[in-house]
């Protein structure tokens, strides 16, 4: 069997934590098995090199950043690969560049991967060596360096797995699988032993930190199968796949949650076609992505638009909205930069009756207030004060049962 790993950030986060890895990778090729392993940086070496380019300047070049973040997963390649050729396995590290890993455009800190040229990954392992691949990154046809976004050393892990058509994709966190919601919020929360792609996409869209949302969504794709498991210790992990779910079975699978929300409301905003791509065109020339949009019925040919934005873009986003207001006509905005959200998710909640309902008595008797709900077929979030956001987490979690095995 072809198995692609990947071992986050905090699996690799020191020598013995490397060490440990090596003999993982060890013992499943002493099994039988090809592995191919995609490492993160060590740590918050990630985080680190971040600071010390802003201890240089304020505004860090983008391609220069690029060319300095990406060391850190180089770093580990390498030393992942020490650590399994001094226990005797034939080992090789790759950059991204020499995996084959593509991406379309100089987008710098966010590259789509465009092509994947695994012929090098490929020779690596019919000459019985494994290769050890950085993730987070690749290379432009001009060959210059592009990561691919924070944690998306999943999707390096993904695309290599569906290019070389692995059997396989292990996700080795420093955690055994996937949870209900995050065990550090709700002491009560419990392994899943498998979850839809569906459900794992709208999770990791959601807030969720295990998997990286464009990878799950590739995944579904190509269906090809994720175990989430732990690098730590030897145990069952979560599997991720496209089986369906059966009709009794609580459709609520599991809990998830956002810290990073930012709202702008437009005010009296002029209702005529038009007016909603004035505002939003803006927003997307400056790089600035939207996420919930809501608009209020129209009064007088007056209406109140509301839209919700990373926090991190909201300091930019109030910076364009003076102009934007005045273009279309508006009456001004405000803005709210403490909010968070929390998500039920689960196949079915939208056709089944009750969980909408249960979802907003339960918010209501913890006195949180709804700031705006949002709906998918798979999902239901409310934004909410982030200083409730746990607490909602908990009230919900308890409502819906999530502790009784399924």
């Amino acid at each position: 069997m072809l198995v692609v790993q990947k071992y986050g950030g905090s699996s690799v986060a020191n020598a013995e934590l490397i060490r440990n890895v090596s003999r993982r990778i060890a013992r499943r090729i002493a099994a039988g098995d090809q592995v191919v392993a995609v490492v993160s940086a060590m740590g918050d070496t990630t985080d680190d090199l971040l600071a010390l380019a802003t201890s240089i300047t304020d505004d860090p070049n983008p391609r220069e950043l690029d060319m300095l973040v990406a060391t850190g997963e180089q770093v580990s390649c390498a030393l992942v690969a020490m650590a399994l050729q001094s226990i005797g396995v034939n080992a090789v590290s790759l950059t991204g560049q020499q995996a084959g890993i593509f991406t379309g455009s100089q987008q710098h800190q966010a590259g789509r991967v465009s092509r994947v040229q695994a012929d090098r990954v490929r020779q690596e392992l019919d000459a019985g060596r494994t290769p050890v691949v950085a993730g987070f990154q690749g290379i432009t046809e001009d060959f210059e360096i592009v990561t691919l976004g924070r944690g998306a050393s999943d999707l390096t892990g993904i695309v290599l797995a569906i290019a070389l058509g692995a059997d396989r994709y292990e996700n080795c966190k420093d955690v055994t699988g996937i949870y209900t919601t995050d065990p550090r919020i709700e002491p009560m929360a419990r392994q899943l032993k498998d979850i839809t792609y569906e459900e794992m996409l709208e999770l990791a869209t959601q807030g969720s930190q295990v998997m990286h949302n464009r990878a799950v969504e590739l995944a579904s794709v190509y269906n090809l199968p994720i175990m989430v498991t732990s690098s730590m210790v030897d145990a069952p992990g979560t599997l991720i796949h496209g089986g369906t779910e059966l009709e009794e079975r609580n459709r609520v699978r599991a809990i998830a949650h956002d810290l990073d929300v930012a709202k702008v409301t437009v005010r009296q905003v002029p209702d005529r076609p038009g007016i909603a791509a004035h505002i939003f065109e803006p927003l997307a020339e400056a790089g600035i992505s939207v996420d919930t949009i809501v608009q209020n019925a129209s009064d007088h040919n007056l209406t109140d638009l509301t839209f919700t934005i990373g926090r991190k873009d909201l300091k930019r986003t109030e910076a364009l909205m003076p102009s934007i207001c005045q273009s279309v006509g508006a009456g001004g905005y405000v803005a709210n930069g403490e909010l968070g959200k929390v998500s039920i998710v689960g196949v079915g909640i939208q056709t089944a009756h009750g969980y909408a309902a249960r979802m907003f008595r339960t918010l209501t008797d913890a006195g949180i207030n709804i700031e705006l709900i949002t709906t998918s077929e798979i999902r239901l979030t409310c934004i909410i004060d982030s200083g409730r956001v746990h607490d909602a987490v908990r009230a919900l979690h308890a409502a819906f049962e999530l502790e009784k095995a399924e």
